[in-house]
């Protein structure tokens, strides 16, 4: 019987033995399956390769790579182009009239295809979450992009990037100590700035003016809501301000981010035939319930709304508008029903698609505080400070970063000392040559296709990254860009008229300055 017994331990510790992973450089590594990382150290393929080699030379002249879910990224390349913190000779915290990043280049990829980053935490898939952020701190090391969604084969001389700024809030809350520790594998002298460090510390900064001491409310996707992120960093900068860590509540904003981007999953046609499944909040979704007897707080917009306005167990929100108002009136409520009683005094727009909408999410916040329901009760006026601050991580991102660089001596004095003349800005899109993939009604990935993959694939390129185009920007993302972000609109249409990455691509692809 013992020597039974033996045999069953022997051979339960070697199937251990066979599954364990390693550390190696600060990384888990599963001796059995190499993750990315190690796959990348390896030079084992061609999919996910950085060419080590460039980084042995000085780096200086290399631009600044950025990387985000989607298109809200932008929004931290804009507080980067427009700011003027700094003398740029000095490097002392003080405006000189000149850009802070004037003689900087920048290559930008949103990861369309993947987006919103914020569910996969959600659908219990954190560990492919990490790997496509490694995906994307991969593309921006090394050279490989496709022309365009139906190029038959890749090209290999996009630029390689000196230091990364992760201008998402997710990512930077799962992925920040990853990436650090892939960088630091690799060897490589590449800098890394994330988003959300930076919101903290400004949250915190305003609270600590006279007058300004409150609650801090966290906007931001159901992702890094979970993450914990903002809680930790909050109490972090707290601490090393000398004052008290402030009561913190949180929203994740089911959809919010995906309702902004158009995701079919979040904002559906009227028109018949609808054929994909809403997975935003509704009467009965657990992660997102409407809850019918807060209709009137909610005050949803007939004009957006789908269902019967009769019946809340039939409604799909369907506009940006309703989403915040659902949010900001979700937020409002739980913590009305907390131990809490400060007012809340500062939100940290917790995403970068959400600065998008900061006014009709500052009007969300003062409808409430006005709010008065039919027996005159006022539930939140108390809870909402009279001058509600707003917190956009970007600013913070953008002083963060240059600080970094002028340490290191890594910021450019002379234009001509970079070796691009033009930024870059790349999309990814679905790979619709995989036999496999699952595409939405909209050219996307499938909701359940998105969100059904495992990591440890490296043999499927789910998706090609490519330059942005017409073909992948729509009309409305194009518009939009040019309104609120006309410096970053302007470099678009630069890069899609002159640069070389965009030489192949029809003129009817290419951004003009008048479409």
């Amino acid at each position: 019987m013992k020597k039974k017994i033996l045999i069953l331990f022997v051979l339960l510790f070697s199937l251990i033995l066979l599954t364990t992973c390693t550390r190696q450089g600060g990384l888990t590594v599963e001796q059995s399956a190499p993750s990315i990382v190690e796959l990348v150290k390896q030079g084992e393929s061609e999919l996910f390769t950085v060419p080590f080699d460039r980084y042995e030379a000085e780096t200086k002249p290399l631009p600044i790579g950025i990387f985000d879910s989607g298109i809200g990224g932008l929004t931290v390349l804009t507080a980067i182009l427009e700011i003027d913190a700094f003398n740029n000779i000095t490097h002392k915290p003080v405006p000189d009239g000149r850009l802070d990043f004037e003689n900087e280049r920048f290559v930008y990829l949103g990861d369309q295809a993947n987006m919103p980053y914020g569910n996969y935490p959600s659908e219990q898939k954190v560990d492919f979450l990490r790997e496509l952020i490694i995906k994307d701190v991969v593309f921006l090391l090394g050279r490989r992009y496709w022309l365009c969604a139906d190029a038959k084969m890749p090209r290999s001389d996009k630029p390689q990037v000196k230091a990364i700024v992760i201008a998402c809030n997710t990512a930077t809350a799962y992925g920040l100590e990853p990436v650090r520790d892939a960088i630091k594998h690799w060897d490589l002298p590449v800098h890394l700035v994330g988003v959300v460090q930076a919101g903290a510390d400004g949250a915190i900064q305003t609270i600590n003016q006279p007058g300004k001491r409150g609650a801090v409310a966290v906007m931001a996707t159901v992702g890094t809501c979970t993450s914990r992120g903002y809680v930790r960093a909050i109490k972090s900068a707290a601490e090393q301000a000398g004052i008290e860590s402030p009561a913190v509540i949180q929203q994740g904003c089911l959809g919010l981010a995906g309702a902004i981007e158009g995701d079919p999953s979040y904002i559906t046609s009227s028109e018949p035939p609808v054929t994909v499944e809403y997975h935003g909040p509704a009467v009965g979704n657990q992660a997102a319930h409407i809850v019918p007897a807060l209709s009137a707080q909610y005050s949803f917009e007939t004009k957006g709304l789908l269902g019967d306005v009769h019946s809340p167990v039939t409604w799909k929100l369907n506009s940006v508008e309703n989403y915040i108002r659902y949010h900001t009136a979700s937020l409002l409520e739980r913590y009305r029903r907390s131990p809490n009683s400060e007012p809340i005094s500062t939100v940290i727009l917790g995403c970068t698609h959400f600065p998008y909408q900061m006014d009709s999410i500052a009007a969300s916040f003062e409808r409430l505080r006005s709010f008065r329901k039919a027996d005159g009760d006022e539930p939140y006026k108390n809870l909402i400070s009279e001058k509600l601050s707003f917190i956009d991580p970007a600013q913070l991102t953008a002083a963060h970063l240059y600080k970094a660089l002028a340490a290191e001596k890594l910021l450019i004095g002379k234009a001509d000392e970079s070796i691009l003349t033009t930024d870059e800005f790349y999309i990814s899109v679905p790979n619709t040559s995989l036999d496999d993939a699952r595409l939405a009604v909209n050219g996307g990935f499938t909701y359940e296709y998105k969100y059904g993959r495992a990591p440890g694939n490296f043999v499927a390129e789910y998706v090609k990254r490519v330059p942005m185009s017409s073909d992948n920007l729509s009309a409305t993302v194009r518009r939009s860009i040019k309104t609120n972000m006309p410096a970053v609109w302007n470099r678009l249409v630069t890069f899609s008229q002159k640069s070389p990455r965009t030489k192949g691509l029809p003129p009817s692809a290419r951004i003009r300055s008048d479409n």
